[in-house]
């Protein structure tokens, strides 16, 4: 069995590598060659966490895997990270598991190359100024995928801790090589960008519905349960609505079943799953001047998918540990 740390990880697979990875995981998602139970949470309300198993395994590619993943809010306020998680690939012709890796920085990366093969398929080309709503890890991965598939010029991030935004700021500025500006108000970034990425755990809209310029595309991927909301339901209605899997999404995701429980729309109102674009069995933006978003709560095929392109690079580059049990 071969272990992966997070540097490992992150030296075997790039993002650009890893939007395609998603492509190539949602394609097969949307046309029935993936088998993904719906994942199971467990409640830790005590500590105001849960904690996450999610199994997948991807037919056509023979790939198969499951990511344990722990969310528990108190977290920064100690010190740690809000997110921790592992990811074990197994051999699909065997059962046998053939590597463990760190979750949390993958989980990180597949949420943001999600994010960029969204981008790529649903933004305007023209697009140059992004927004992100949240200064953590995901915050970071989201902005790394929208440059991967877009020429952005600039950046604007909003956190409701301004000391998270300036940090964030001048971090992403040097690794992206671009101005990163923090945002005073919430309008002020959501004013300025033609693709926003909301990444926070809010239960509210993170920002105004008449704040959002025709054209913007808009990935969701904080709120994942039913209570949790990032996007204005008056946005969520006159958008063009992609998910990343459909019954996941009419589980988990608060930003739809919100809308959904006040009798605001129906589900008829979701345009597609991402796959069925990727996949060229929809089309995807209509007009320069559609609103589009991509909602998504998280597939485990992302991690499969994710995970078994790191081993395989891992196994070519040399690295990781070789260990028997």
């Amino acid at each position: 069995m071969r272990i992966l740390s997070r540097e490992e990880v992150r030296q075997a697979l790039p993002m650009a590598k890893a939007i395609e990875a998603m492509k190539a995981a949602f394609t097969q998602l949307s046309t029935g060659q993936a088998e993904v139970p719906l994942r199971v949470a467990l409640q830790v309300d005590r500590h105001n966490g849960v904690t996450l198993f999610m199994p997948a395994y991807l037919t056509a590619d023979d790939q198969m895997g499951v990511k344990i993943v722990s969310v528990f809010n108190d977290n920064p306020a100690k010190g740690l990270p809000l997110i921790h998680a592992l990811v074990v690939v197994v051999d699909a012709t065997t059962g046998e598991p053939v590597a463990v890796m760190d979750g949390t920085y993958l989980t990180a990366l597949r949420t943001g190359a999600a994010s960029g093969a969204a981008t790529d398929l649903l933004a305007r080309q023209d697009v140059r100024t992004a927004a992100i709503f949240g200064a953590g890890v995901q915050g970071r991965t989201q902005l790394e995928a929208i440059c991967a598939v877009r020429p952005i010029q600039e950046a604007w991030v909003y956190d409701v801790m301004p000391e998270r935004a300036t940090a964030f700021a001048a971090e992403m500025g040097r690794q992206l090589s671009l101005p990163v500006n923090v945002a005073g108000t919430p309008a002020e970034a959501t004013r300025q960008a033609q693709v926003i990425c909301t990444a926070t755990t809010s239960s509210s809209p993170v920002f105004d519905d008449a704040d959002v310029q025709p054209g913007t595309h808009i990935n969701a991927i904080g709120a994942y349960t039913p209570q949790m909301q990032e996007i204005p339901e008056e946005t969520v209605l006159r958008a063009k609505v992609v998910i990343d899997h459909r019954e996941a999404s009419l589980a988990e995701a608060g930003d739809l079943l919100i809308p959904l429980r006040q009798g605001l729309m129906t589900e008829d109102h979701i345009y597609a799953e991402l796959g069925e674009i990727a996949a060229g069995l929809k089309p995807g933006r209509a007009s320069p001047e559609e609103i589009t978003l991509f909602k998504s709560v998280g597939v485990a095929v992302q991690d499969v998918a994710a995970a078994s392109a790191v081993l395989e690079a891992a196994q070519r580059m040399r690295l990781g540990t070789e260990v028997t049990l």
